[in-house]
């Protein structure tokens, strides 16, 4: 009797050790994989790509949600014109953990490999590798003396590509990117005049690049939700460095101003 009852115990306590760790990496996340990490795994054989989060979206359920991701990958063609060409994914699932790391970073490079290095941070679309490289565009003056990217002739799809079309790409933007915020934090190009971020989900490149998402998140009150949430809790003023807080959506203050949401259109 006494022999069963140990092995009783015996297995129950191993019963609840399983479920203490399962319960414990799940709650961590050890259980779900990032599909930008699948997809690095899978293009192991490409010497450049960029991961770009395309679209993303919350479908309801009860008692729980659905969340989810869409992305851009530019490619390069396998030639001595390296000329790049995109490929839009499938819709993949993501836990919430990976949904709130990237709520803010539509439209952004969220993966990047060039020369064969990958990084994994959040950047405007095309600053890993294409704005800055003379083999695809170069520096250009304007009439008030800035100096902007310009794509040459042959690779201007690409603006439309990296989803670039809302404004200029200023060289003291990208400058303060590549000394300041590339492999070390995300980067958002500041606080428009307009309240929000240069770069991002509520940007306007970001509305320019993926209308729906846009208008479906009008519609959509668990997107909705979501998202402006996100803003508002990464608005909170996080630091004193005015260099910083001006450059990073992540470590700005001016919270009210980029609340405005996508129930006002952003404007």
């Amino acid at each position: 009797m006494k022999t069963n009852l140990k092995y009783i115990m015996k297995n129950l306590y191993f019963a609840i050790g399983l479920i203490f760790f399962i319960t414990s990496c799940s709650s961590s996340g050890d259980f779900h994989k990032s599909p930008i990490d699948e997809l690095i795994k899978k293009m192991d054989s490409e010497k450049n790509f960029t991961i770009i989060l395309y679209d993303m979206d919350v479908e309801g359920a009860f008692l729980s949600d659905t969340y989810k991701h869409q992305y851009k990958i530019i490619k390069e063609k396998a030639d001595s014109t390296q000329t790049p060409y995109e490929e839009i994914t499938d819709w993949y699932i993501v836990d919430e953990n990976t949904f709130a790391r990237y709520e803010n970073d539509m439209g952004m490079e969220v993966a990047s490999k060039n020369d064969g290095v990958v990084t994994k941070q959040t950047a405007p679309p095309g600053y890993s590798r294409y704005v800055g490289n003379e083999k695809y565009g170069h520096w250009q003056t304007n009439s008030s003396g800035q100096s902007f990217w310009s794509f040459y002739g042959q690779y201007a799809f690409m603006s439309s590509m990296m989803g670039l079309m809302a404004g200029p790409v200023y060289r003291t933007s990208y400058y303060d990117y590549r000394d300041n915020y590339r492999g070390v934090r995300p980067y958002y190009g500041g606080v428009t005049s307009a309240g929000t971020t240069r770069y991002g989900t509520l940007s306007d490149v970001s509305r320019k690049q993926n209308p729906n998402f846009h208008r479906r998140a009008n519609t959509n009150s668990a997107l909705k939700s979501r998202v402006n949430n996100s803003i508002a809790r990464s608005s909170g003023g996080r630091t004193s460095n005015s260099k910083t807080s001006r450059s990073d959506s992540r470590y700005s203050s001016s919270s009210s101003s980029r609340s405005r949401s996508f129930s006002s259109g952003g404007k």
